[in-house]
């Protein structure tokens, strides 16, 4: 439950920075849209694929960057969890980049029409089956993920 926690914290931060940052300004305001925040309207198809790169750029940056510098992201740090890599130390860029790749799924959105509706059921797939994985092991408390980064593996600290 901690962990689920910690990244709701994490989402909800990363969608109002998106939709403020990203959305209003890059969107609207630079690219002159009548698209607005979704990719609608006027313009929406070039404002929907440059808004689905820098969403998910921004989401796998913010994951990668935290816990690779930090080993925390601010959710991991308000409940207290950390990120190891496989030698206990943080991990990685590269390990982090490889635990989080499945937030970079919102970048099928570049694709027209359903593209966004088909990056976020491969998201939530991803979700459920690193949520089984972490279930099924009992020891580790490892997802699909943490195997396919190299072993990394979070940790209560506090």
């Amino acid at each position: 439950m901690d962990r689920f926690l910690a990244r709701l914290i994490d989402y909800v931060i990363l969608f109002v920075f998106n939709m403020l940052v990203i959305g209003f300004l890059l969107i609207s305001v630079i690219m002159g849209s009548s698209a607005g925040m979704f990719g609608f309207g006027g313009g929406g198809f070039l404002s929907g694929v440059v808004s689905s790169v820098l969403f998910s750029a921004v989401y796998l940056g913010y994951f990668a960057y935290l816990e690779s510098s930090r080993g925390q992201t601010v959710g991991k740090m308000l409940m207290k969890l950390q990120t190891r890599g496989p030698g206990g130390g943080k991990p990685t860029m590269e390990q982090a980049v490889r635990r989080n790749i499945w937030v970079a799924l919102g970048i099928l959105g570049v694709i027209p029409f359903i593209g966004g509706f088909i990056g976020g059921l491969a998201q939530l797939a991803a979700m459920i089956l690193i949520a089984v994985g972490i279930s099924g092991d009992t020891a580790g408390r490892r997802g699909w993920h943490d195997t396919f980064a190299g072993g990394t593996q979070v940790v209560k600290i506090g």
